[in-house]
């Protein structure tokens, strides 16, 4: 089917017009030292996402299958049971955790993952069961990118988040086939919008289209790896891998294309171009590195704890091994700063605390989850 662009004919053309905006070049990062970073857990397995689930218990999971419990700050040797099968092979495993925001009463707690389908194949899904005591019950997947389904093990996407209006997002990559992202007959390269029981809200923007998934909310994505809830406009930021150069940051609006792989600042592996870099109808990105830094988990500051940094987003970076950090005003990104790059550590999960402190995890079989501490001014 012939792509969809950002145009007043979707009937969005206030917000397409915003997404549509142009990106200004790309920032001279800075190098800072001015950060500690403290081991809290260790042993840990390829670890993905952490979630919070009260002051005493926290849950990682990793990206092997298991989901880890850390009571009181220790991590126990059992993992949570109830987890779903997953496909860990490649990218592909257990994704997300994120326990619903109505958690303590409803102990509703969510899993994105990479699942079985097809004749060998994997795609991405995502659950919810009950949660209490090491134990999920009663799991079952709320929706599975069916059309998604293929044998390469990459690009899956599966980072969520719930908003404040109880809407369910979810990241799929194009699973390694780019053409993916502009087919609206797929899921693969989207955002998709749900309610938090699965079903499609009436007001998606692609709802009533024969030749549309109606779970899409934005397309022309490549590999959304972290997602935020911004915290004035309430609106879900992404980070996304480009190939060779070329990762972003977007504001994910309805209806709006982002491009890949029409536009695109970053080159195949082998070095030619791939796209144009700006081309009416398809939304620029707010930022862009080149190059890459393979961004990863995603988190808008707001504890007291770090004055200096708040509203600012936080990403961790997998290929150039550091925590990252770009100040905005408004939707313009006017400083970058790298930290941690003596670690040599791949950063796959940034959270904030209910302490206001930052956690990272890091990727690797010998995982690890760090508490950042700032340098004490005198």
């Amino acid at each position: 089917m012939p792509p969809r662009f950002c145009s007043p004919s979707l009937a969005l053309s206030a917000v397409l017009m915003a997404g549509c905006a142009g990106a200004d070049a790309p920032l001279t990062p800075q190098e800072r030292t001015d950060l500690t970073a403290t081991r809290v857990v260790e042993g840990l397995n390829q670890p993905w996402s952490l979630a919070m689930l009260s002051d005493r218990e926290w849950l990682i999971s990793e990206r092997g299958g298991a989901l880890r419990r850390v009571v009181q700050g220790q991590l126990r040797d059992t993992p949570v049971s109830g987890v779903p099968a997953v496909v860990a092979k490649g990218q592909g495993g257990l994704f997300d955790v994120l326990p619903h925001p109505d958690f303590q009463n409803n102990q509703l707690l969510y899993l994105s993952y990479a699942k079985a389908c097809g004749d060998g194949g994997a795609t991405t899904a995502v659950g919810r069961g009950r949660y209490r005591d090491g134990e999920l019950v009663d799991f079952q997947d709320l929706f599975v990118a069916e059309s998604a389904c293929t044998d390469t093990a990459k690009h899956f996407g599966g980072r969520i988040v719930i908003d404040d209006d109880g809407y369910l997002f979810l990241t799929v990559g194009d699973r390694g086939q780019r053409e993916r992202a502009q087919d609206n007959s797929e899921h693969g390269g989207s955002v998709l919008r749900l309610h938090d029981d699965g079903r499609v809200p009436e007001d998606n923007p692609l709802v009533g289209d024969a030749d549309a998934q109606p779970e899409i909310w934005s397309w022309g994505h490549r590999n959304p790896q972290g997602l935020a809830l911004h915290p004035d406009s309430g609106e879900p930021w992404l980070n996304e891998h480009g190939p060779r150069g070329g990762d972003e940051i977007n504001r994910v609006e309805a209806g709006v294309n982002y491009g890949w792989p029409v536009i695109t600042y970053g080159r195949e592996y082998y070095g030619p171009s791939i796209g144009e870099e700006k081309k009416d109808g398809y939304a620029q990105p707010l930022h862009h590195w080149t190059p890459s830094i393979a961004p990863s988990g995603m988190v808008f500051v707001t504890s007291e704890r770090y004055p200096d940094w708040r509203g600012d987003v936080l990403s961790g970076a997998l290929k150039l091994t550091h925590l990252n950090r770009v100040r905005f005003e408004d939707t313009r990104a006017v400083e970058e700063l790298r930290y941690l790059t003596d670690r040599g550590d791949r950063i796959r999960d940034v959270r904030q605390g209910p302490d206001g402190h930052l956690y990272l995890l890091t990727d690797s079989p010998d995982g690890a989850l760090l508490r950042l501490t700032p340098e004490q001014r005198g």
